[in-house]
């Protein structure tokens, strides 16, 4: 009975994990659509579409993968490329681009030939989130499939389908044949579709991704001396011995901010030890508005962040009024509940987060306007529940070490009025 518990925990646990409760339905989908049949298999256009709100997929990029369910080999691809071309040699005349059982595929890099391009190619695998912007939330490319059949009954779907984005934590599900997908012409006249469509749906979990969180967040306020900085060791303090002090005499080598083939980081020496902290200081209070400022810093040297987004839940930001410096957008994922938003960087102005030193920084205010039903800056109520940095849920202090209003507050208000009384009191006396 324990080990049927056990067994059922783990199948709920494993099942629960990809969820994201602020993006429930966020996933990338591949979709096979075969335009054609050649001699000996078919021309497919692979679609991968990102529909998650606010995580991306930023450089190196995507890695594509799958296993062949039978002998097929790859002729040729347009607007991609497999890493390794494998065992061709029982071929003779034409030679495939690609006779792995399973290959590896990344896309092209942006300047290639123009014979090499194909649509919504051609990025270096970097994709856009869907709530960010959904004309770059998309890549596609054309495979050419042989030794595969030539009918829907003969081809076979591939299998054991893997999606790295750039690192782990995506999880993919089987191939499933859907109805055939619809084209469009031009001039909008005619309708055409593919022969045959297949797709897979790759959910992302944080959990597969990595074992600590990846940013944290520090809490200030107007009202309060004291901040809250980020956790001890909260991404974990396994590079330590490896950080950099912000002072050090090897951040004048060259070569420092290139980025390892393994992504290895190279973080600025803190306590915190993450890559990128989130500060958020409570800054002015206004008869009917607030002022927040929001400071994201770079603490690793090896990496840029492209198309960095920011998605915080907060009660009041049902009434955002004014963002400065970031772009800005609402997340519903439950529809009535408007308690989340996402921030990102202006296109060509702070889209793209340095690495760690002078540069490595971008920062914006946020006005929101106060609800007097339920508005009060007491029991932290002016910092967010939730805090994700490019998808990944950042860290936050633990709740009674928030910047709370001081505890003389009160104190001082009724000091306040009993000195008022008193004067008023003098001035009666003295006017009898």
């Amino acid at each position: 009975m324990n080990l049927f518990f056990c067994f059922f925990f783990m199948i709920i646990f494993s099942t629960s994990s990809a969820y994201d409760p602020l993006d429930p339905n966020g996933n990338i989908t591949l979709k096979w659509d075969i335009m054609s049949w050649t001699a000996d298999g078919y021309v497919a256009t692979v679609t991968m579409n990102n529909f998650q709100i606010y995580r991306h997929i930023q450089n190196p990029g995507w890695t594509l993968g799958w296993a062949w369910a039978k002998k097929e080999v790859i002729w040729s691809m347009v607007g991609a490329q497999t890493t390794e071309q494998g065992d061709c040699s029982k071929f003779k005349g034409n030679v495939p681009h690609c006779c792995k059982k399973i290959p590896t595929v990344v896309d092209l890099l942006p300047g290639v030939p123009y014979n090499q391009q194909f649509s919504n190619c051609c990025k270096g695998g970097v994709v856009g989130a869907w709530g960010q912007d959904p004309s770059s939330a998309v890549s596609q490319f054309q495979v050419s499939v042989g030794l595969a059949g030539t009918t829907n009954k003969t081809v076979k779907l591939p299998k054991n389908f893997t999606l790295l984005g750039p690192g782990p934590g995506y999880s993919c599900g089987p191939a499933k044949i859907v109805p055939s997908t619809v084209f469009l012409t031009t001039d909008k006249r005619r309708k055409t579709q593919a022969l045959m469509t297949w797709n897979v749906t790759c959910t992302y979990s944080q959990f597969l991704a990595r074992k600590h969180p990846s940013c944290c967040v520090s809490f200030s306020s107007f009202y309060n001396d004291t901040i809250t900085p980020c956790p001890s060791c909260a991404c974990g303090c396994e590079n330590k011995k490896s950080c950099v002090k912000a002072d050090s005499k090897i951040l004048t080598k060259k070569g420092l901010n290139t980025p390892r083939k393994d992504n290895a980081p190279l973080l600025q020496c803190t306590h915190h030890m993450c890559p990128v902290r989130v500060h958020w200081h409570v800054k002015t209070n206004y008869k009917e508005y607030w002022r927040v400022k929001i400071a994201i810093t770079n603490f690793n040297y090896r990496m840029n962040h492209t198309l960095w987004t920011l998605a915080v839940q907060h009660p009041n930001l049902n009434n955002v009024t004014q963002v400065f410096s970031f772009d800005y957008k609402s997340v519903a994922p439950y529809g009535s509940i408007n308690d989340t938003g996402m921030f990102f960087g202006t296109k060509f102005y702070n889209d793209l987060l340095m690495e760690a030193g002078p540069s490595g920084n971008v920062q914006s205010e946020v006005l929101l306007q106060k609800d007097e039903k339920t508005f009060t800056f007491k029991q932290g109520w002016a910092f967010p529940r939730k805090v994700y940095f490019n998808g990944d849920e950042c860290m936050l202090p633990p709740p009674d070490a928030y910047p709370f209003l001081p505890n003389s507050a009160r104190g001082n208000l009724a000091s306040l009025w009993t000195l008022s009384l008193t004067v008023l009191l003098v001035v009666f006396i003295s006017s009898l």
